[in-house]
C-alpha cells in the first residue's frame, strides 16, 4: 500500500478542521438567533397583555365616571310649540278684522251677505292687550285679571252642563294641557270638563255633561258644537269664552291657520244663541284671545 503524501494529508485535516469549525460557528449563530428572538417575543407579548388590562381597566373607570356624572337632560324636541306673540297685542277691531280676513282666506267664494252672517263684532271680544304673558301656566291668572270683581271662578252653577266659562283649542293634547292649567279652580263642586275628542267618545262628553256641574268647558271646536247641538252643555251661565289663540303647535300653526280648525271655531262662535249676546247689556258674553 502506497503511503499517503504528507502534505495531502495535512491539507485534507485542515480542511476538515475548518469545515468543523463553520459548522460549530454556524450552530452557535443559530442559538444567538434563538437566544435573541424569545426575549423579543416574551416583550411582545407581555405588552400585548398589559394594553389589554389597560383597555379592561379603563373601560372600568369610564363606566364609573359615567356613573358619577350626573344624568345630563333630555334634548329638546325640534320645532316644540310655541307663543304667536303678536295676537296678545290685537285689541277688539284688530282680533275682529283679524277673524274677517281669515273667513275670507278659507271662503275664498264667499258672498258679501254670508260673510257678514259669519261676521264677528269688534264688542263681542274683550281687550286683554294689558297682560302681556300667554305661556300655559299664565292662564289662571289670565282668567283673574278679566273676571268681575265679586266673580268666584272657583264655583260654578248648580245646573249641571252649565259652565261659566268655555276655553277653546285647536287639539285634543292642547286641550287636556289646558285643563291641566286650571286645576286651581277644580273642586268636587266645579269640575273643568274635559270636552274633546281625544279618547273620549261623544256619547261619554255627554254623559259627563248631564250629570256634572261644571266651571269651565274645555273643549275643541266640533266637539264642543256637539255638545251644544244635543243640548248636553248649556250656554245660559256662559259669561266668556277663552280661545287658545296664542299657542302655535310644532309645525308653527295656530288655531287660525287650520281651515279645518278654524271654519269650526267660526261656526261655533256664530251660532245665534252667541251672537246675539256679544255686547249685550244682559247676559252678556266676552270672547277672550288668550
Amino acid at each position: 500500500m502506497a503511503e499517503q503524501n504528507p502534505a495531502s494529508a495535512l491539507s485534507a485535516k485542515v480542511d476538515k478542521k475548518r469545515k468543523r469549525h463553520a459548522e460549530e460557528q454556524s450552530s452557535k449563530g443559530d442559538k444567538a438567533n434563538g437566544a435573541g428572538n424569545a426575549p423579543s417575543d416574551g416583550s411582545s407579548k407581555k405588552r400585548k397583555k398589559n394594553k389589554e388590562k389597560y383597555n379592561k381597566n379603563k373601560g372600568k373607570k369610564d363606566k364609573q365616571d359615567d356613573a358619577e356624572k350626573p344624568a345630563e337632560p333630555p334634548k329638546e324636541r325640534e320645532g316644540k310649540d310655541g307663543i304667536n306673540e303678536s295676537i296678545r297685542m290685537m285689541d277688539g277691531a284688530l282680533l275682529a278684522d283679524h277673524f274677517a280676513q281669515r273667513t275670507k282666506k278659507f271662503h275664498k267664494e264667499i258672498t258679501a251677505v254670508e260673510l257678514n252672517d259669519l261676521h264677528i263684532p269688534e264688542q263681542a271680544f274683550l281687550d286683554t292687550t294689558s297682560f302681556e304673558s300667554r305661556k300655559l301656566e299664565s292662564l289662571p291668572d289670565f282668567l283673574k285679571a278679566f273676571k268681575a270683581k265679586d266673580e268666584d271662578l272657583a264655583k260654578a252653577s248648580e245646573e249641571n252642563g252649565s259652565p261659566h266659562t268655555l276655553v277653546i283649542a285647536a287639539a285634543g293634547l292642547r286641550a287636556a294641557d289646558l285643563v291641566r292649567a286650571l286645576r286651581p279652580f277644580q273642586n268636587k263642586e266645579s269640575l273643568v270638563g274635559k270636552l274633546f275628542a281625544k279618547h273620549i267618545k261623544l256619547e261619554e262628553a255627554k254623559q259627563f255633561c248631564e250629570r256634572a256641574r261644571m266651571g269651565f268647558g274645555v273643549g275643541t271646536p266640533v266637539r264642543l258644537s256637539d255638545l251644544i247641538d244635543s243640548g248636553a252643555l248649556k250656554l245660559t251661565e256662559v259669561k266668556r269664552i277663552v280661545i287658545d289663540a296664542s299657542h302655535i303647535d310644532q309645525k308653527q300653526r295656530g288655531i287660525f291657520d287650520m281651515k279645518e280648525i278654524y271654519l269650526p271655531l267660526l261656526k261655533l262662535l256664530t251660532k245665534p244663541e252667541l251672537r246675539e249676546r256679544y255686547g249685550a247689556k244682559k247676559d252678556k258674553i266676552q270672547i277672550l284671545a288668550f
